[in-house]
């Protein structure tokens, strides 16, 4: 029992670390993409491949931002109990980690096919990137953004084994839709990011300009939603699932004010996790029964 007990616990501490239960924000889409691409289904084989790449590409995303970001989690009360200031995993775990999940994202990308495997590289760069941005722009919420847009990308590059505009359209709707609740998570740590100098939207202009700029961001989602809809020739439940995601989104800055910060993680985890199963749901299911 004990060696289990052994086991299970750098388990569960990795699973936090990498914040496993926030892939409910961008496998949907990914899953969406594809069955747009195929006008259908993709074969299994096709779909456990893109559900891979994309396990193995996150897990690495969150694994180098946490190793790049160690010091700075642990200046910060808010995040200083995270698993490697805090010493639950220690840095050559955790790069060891690293390593193995860009094998298993690179191993995947590969058996996809070749636009893949040669976009692959660039997805790595993007995805390491997004770590050093708080350093030196407020954009990095935008930034976040492109890396949760490269999933629905990516999963009709793996289906089709090209670009075209319904791609694009749902990855700028992911990527604005990610910037716009970024914001919003970025607002508990305002007062701290300004003192120590991390650079967000929140430290920079304030929490109620951020909130603005957060739904700014959010109807630009609605919009490029709309253009996919229309481009994809969508049916009345694609429909429904775009004005359930305008609901969500409407009561996430509702319930978000500069003096009632403790609802972000309402906010943060149950409106977006709504609003990504929901809409994949409804666009999934009208395309199926078309």
């Amino acid at each position: 029992m004990s060696a289990v007990g052994g086991v299970a616990r750098p388990l569960r501490t990795t699973l936090e670390m990498i914040r496993v239960t926030h892939t409910v924000f961008a496998l949907p889409f990914a899953i969406l993409a594809a069955v747009l691409a195929a006008g259908g289904w993709p074969d299994l084989a096709t779909l456990g491949k893109i559900v891979l790449a994309m396990i193995g590409a996150r897990s690495a995303a969150m694994a180098q931002n946490r190793l790049a970001d160690r010091e700075i989690d642990g200046a910060n009360p808010r995040t200083a109990s995270r698993a490697l200031p805090a010493g639950t995993l220690s840095v050559g775990y955790v790069r060891v980690f690293l390593v193995v999940s860009v094998a298993v994202f690179l191993l995947a990308a590969a058996s996809l096919n070749r636009l893949t495997l040669l976009l692959a590289p660039v997805t790595l760069a993007v995805l390491f990137l997004y770590s050093y941005t708080k350093r030196f722009t407020a954009l990095c919420h935008l930034v976040l953004g492109l890396c949760l847009a490269i999933a629905p990308v990516g999963a009709w590059i793996a289906v089709r084994g090209d670009i075209r505009a319904p791609a694009v359209y749902l990855g700028l709707a992911v990527l604005f839709w990610t910037a716009g609740f970024d914001v919003i998570y970025a607002l508990q740590d305002e007062a701290h990011d300004r003192r120590v100098g991390i650079h967000s939207i929140p430290a920079r202009l304030g929490a109620r300009q951020a909130l603005v700029i957060s739904a700014v961001f959010h109807v630009a989602m609605i919009v490029f939603l709309v253009v996919l809809w229309r481009t994809m020739g969508g049916g009345w439940l694609f429909a429904a699932g775009i004005v359930a995601t305008v609901a969500a989104l409407v009561y996430q800055h509702a319930i978000v004010r500069p003096d009632r910060l403790k609802r972000i993680d309402a906010a943060f985890f149950t409106a977006n996790g709504f609003v990504s199963v929901v809409l994949a749901a409804f666009g999934i299911a009208d395309v199926l029964t078309r």
